[in-house]
C-alpha cells in the first residue's frame, strides 16, 4: 500500500489530492490532464438540468493573494456532459460528478445521472456564493440541506458528498445535518462572497458585482472550518482553499481533512502544482516514519 493512498467514504485514491470544481474540470479532455499530472481524484465542474451560459465578462479579477470570479455557473447541462465523463474516465482515477440545482429532486435527479455516467460519487455544491437561487442560498439552511442530501442518498447507492459555503454562523450545524441526514462527506470550503472596485471607472469589476474570494488569501478561513467540522463530526472532512504547496496540504490533513481538493493553485503555479505536493508529501511521511498519510488526519486536535 503507497504511503500516500487514502480512503475517502469507500472511495479509493492512489493519493489525498483531488481537483476541485470550477478548474479546468469542464471537459473530458481537461480533466484527462489533471489525471495524468498526477491528482488523486477529478471533481468535475459543477453540473445543472440544462445548458448555462453564465454571466457576461469581466468575470475574474486577479489579486495578489488570490481571484475574485463570478461565472454564473456555466456549463453544458448533464445529458450533454455524457460524452465528457466518457472520456474522463480513460484517466483512470476517481471521478466526482459535481452538481447544482434548485430543488432536493433536481439534485436527486442529477446524481442518478452521475452515477449512470461512472462518477465514483457526487459533490453537490450548496455553496457557490454568488448564483441567485442556487449554491449558498440554500446551502445556510441546515433543514433545506437536510432534504437534499436525503432525496440524493435515496436515489443513488454512490457516495454524496456536500461542499459546503463558509459563509455562515451555522457552518457546523450545516454540517451535522449533512451527517445526519447520511451524507458520506462533506467538502470545505468553497469561495468567499466578495468583490472589487475598479478606481479609475468607480463601479464593481466584475460583471455580477460580487463573486467568490479563492487562493492562499482564504487558506486561514479553510482551515479553521475543517479544525471545526472534524471536531463535530463523525464522516470525512475533505478540505479545500487555498492549497499551493505541499506544507498547505499537510496542514490542512492535520486539520482533519482525509483529502484535499487544489483549484486556484492550477492558475498560479501550473498543472505541475499535483506532483509537487504528492512528492512533498511523500517525502514528509517518510521522514517522519509514520507509515501513511492517513496517520496524520487531525493530528493537530491533540494539541488543541
Amino acid at each position: 500500500m503507497s504511503s500516500l493512498q487514502v480512503d475517502v467514504a469507500g472511495v479509493r485514491l492512489k493519493n489525498p489530492t483531488m481537483l476541485a470544481s470550477g478548474m479546468v474540470g469542464e471537459t473530458g479532455g481537461s480533466l484527462l490532464s489533471v489525471a495524468a499530472a498526477g491528482a488523486g481524484a477529478l471533481v468535475t465542474k459543477s453540473i445543472g438540468m440544462e445548458p448555462r451560459n453564465g454571466y457576461g465578462n469581466p468575470t475574474l479579477v486577479e489579486l495578489e493573494d488570490g481571484y475574485v470570479n463570478a461565472m454564473g455557473l456555466p456549463g453544458p447541462g448533464i445529458d450533454d456532459f455524457r460524452t465528457e465523463m466518457e472520456v474522463a474516465k480513460n484517466g483512470n482515477v476517481p471521478i466526482i460528478g459535481s452538481i447544482f440545482a434548485s430543488s432536493a429532486k433536481d439534485f436527486a435527479l442529477l446524481s442518478s445521472k452521475m452515477e449512470e455516467y461512472g462518477a465514483s460519487a457526487v459533490e453537490l455544491n450548496l455553496s457557490c456564493p454568488h448564483a441567485h437561487g442556487y449554491g449558498m442560498e440554500m446551502g445556510i439552511d441546515p433543514e433545506v440541506v437536510s432534504a437534499i442530501v436525503k432525496e440524493c442518498k435515496d436515489s443513488v447507492s454512490i457516495p454524496v458528498f456536500a461542499k459546503l459555503t463558509p459563509n455562515t454562523h451555522r457552518l457546523v450545524e450545516v454540517g451535522r445535518a449533512v451527517e445526519k441526514a447520511g451524507g458520506d462527506a462533506v467538502v470545505a470550503i468553497n469561495t468567499l462572497k466578495a468583490m472589487a472596485i475598479s478606481v479609475e471607472f468607480r463601479r464593481p469589476v466584475l460583471s455580477n458585482r460580487f463573486g467568490g474570494l479563492s487562493g492562499p488569501a482564504v487558506k486561514p478561513v479553510g482551515l479553521r472550518c475543517v479544525f471545526d467540522l472534524y471536531a463535530a463530526l463523525e464522516i470525512p472532512v475533505i478540505g479545500v482553499g487555498g492549497i499551493e504547496t505541499w506544507r498547505d496540504a499537510l496542514e490542512y490533513i492535520m486539520a482533519g481533512a482525509s483529502a484535499v481538493q487544489i483549484g486556484s493553485a492550477i492558475g498560479r503555479r501550473g498543472i505541475g502544482v499535483f506532483s509537487e505536493i504528492t512528492t512533498g508529501l511523500e517525502r514528509y511521511v517518510e521522514q517522519d516514519r509514520c507509515g501513511n498519510i492517513q496517520g496524520l488526519v487531525g493530528v493537530a486536535h491533540e494539541h488543541a
